[in-house]
C-alpha cells in the first residue's frame, strides 16, 4: 500500500472512475449526475491547493481516496474543515479507512486546522461506526433533507475537535513542512502494512 498526495491531471480520471459507482448506485453521496473529467479535475485541483487529498494505492491501483475543504465560508469558521473519504469496493472493510483519514486529520492539525466535521447519510452505518471510532461525536440529524432514488435521506452531522483556545494561523498543505509530511505519510504507510 502507498499514500501519496493528489496529481489532479493525472489522476483525476482514476478517482472519478472510483466516484462513478457511489453516485450512480448509493445515496452515500448526494451527488446525482457523474461530472465530467474536465470539470472534476478543476474541482480536486482547487481543493489541493489549500487541503490534503490524498490517495490510497494498491500496486499503482487507486484502492481508495481521502480529502478535506471548507466547513462553512464566513471568516469565523477557517479553522474547520469538513472530511470525506471514499474507498473502492474492492478494499471496503479492510479496515484501510481509518488509518487514511487519521493521516488527513494528522495533515490537518498541522496547517492549523481545529474542528473537523463529516455529513454522512444515516444509512451509511460503516462510516458513522468508523467515525466514532475515530473519536467523532454526532452533533446533529437532519431528516430528510437529501432526495436521492425516489426517497428522502438523512444525514447524520458528526464533529471531532484537536485543539482549544487561541486559533492559529492556517497554512495551506503546500506550505508545510516537507520532513514532517514525509515522517506522517510514513507512519501511515506502516499501519497498512
Amino acid at each position: 500500500m502507498n499514500v501519496r498526495f493528489v496529481r489532479p491531471q493525472e489522476d483525476a480520471a482514476r478517482i472519478l472512475a472510483l466516484y462513478r459507482p457511489y453516485i450512480e448506485q448509493t445515496a452515500i453521496t448526494f451527488e446525482t449526475e457523474v461530472p465530467a473529467i474536465p470539470e472534476f479535475e478543476a474541482r480536486v485541483e482547487q481543493i489541493a491547493r489549500e487541503f490534503p487529498y490524498l490517495l490510497l494505492e494498491d500496486g499503482g491501483q487507486l484502492a481508495g481516496y481521502a480529502y478535506a475543504h471548507r466547513q462553512a465560508e464566513r471568516a469565523a469558521f477557517r479553522w474547520n474543515a469538513e472530511l470525506s473519504i471514499y474507498l473502492s469496493e474492492r478494499y471496503a472493510h479492510r479496515g484501510l479507512g481509518a488509518p487514511l483519514y487519521e493521516l488527513l486529520m494528522r495533515l490537518l492539525a498541522m496547517q492549523g486546522y481545529v474542528n473537523f466535521y463529516a455529513v454522512i447519510t444515516g444509512s451509511n452505518a460503516g462510516s458513522i461506526a468508523m467515525h466514532e471510532r475515530l473519536g467523532f461525536a454526532r452533533i446533529g440529524l437532519h431528516e430528510a433533507t437529501g432526495y436521492k432514488f425516489g426517497r428522502w435521506h438523512d444525514t447524520v452531522w458528526m464533529h471531532r475537535r484537536t485543539g482549544a483556545g487561541e486559533p492559529g494561523n492556517i497554512v495551506p498543505v503546500t506550505a508545510l513542512d516537507a520532513k514532517a509530511v514525509r515522517r506522517e505519510m510514513a507512519r501511515t504507510q506502516q499501519e497498512l502494512s
